[in-house]
């Protein structure tokens, strides 16, 4: 997968307006999104249209592994960047300037409440999104290839 020209961003106003600062500059203006809060940049293949989706997450670390979850705010559903990566896992990441391909798989049993606590550290609001919805909101593990 080649994140380029034609990938569809996120079609929430402000997501798409921070994708383009985030592109524009390399990370400078968007790769820390709020004190000591950093986004990246995941593209996923569309299961249904096949065309490369990119939207920007708030990420944390386990070891080398970057750390994503799927929350949509507690939404019912999983969002649609989470469903694509299950139909394919091979996904393009940036993280301020660097780009490359990873694996995303979601977090098993054994791993998820290490990395919820991990993730619910950096945006606490996610402990609340797992109250307002009956889904399991899972946690990506995204691997370098």
């Amino acid at each position: 997968m080649t994140a380029s020209e034609g990938v569809l961003d996120s079609p929430t106003s402000w997501v798409a307006s921070h994708i383009h600062r985030y592109l524009e500059t390399d990370g400078a203006d968007g790769h820390e999104w709020r004190p000591g809060v950093f986004t990246l940049l995941l593209t996923t293949r569309g299961r249904h249209s096949g065309k490369l989706r990119r939207t920007a997450l708030i990420y944390g670390r386990d070891g080398e592994n970057y750390l994503v979850v799927a929350s949509q705010g507690g939404a019912p559903q999983h969002p649609a960047w989470y469903l694509n990566l299950l139909a394919e896992p091979q996904v393009d990441v940036q993280v301020g300037a660097e780009r490359f391909t990873a694996r995303a798989r979601t977090a098993t049993a054994e791993e998820k409440p290490r990395m919820w606590a991990t993730m619910a550290k950096i945006w606490p609001a996610y402990d609340e999104y797992q109250t307002k919805t009956d889904r399991e909101i899972p946690v990506v593990v995204l691997e370098r290839v």
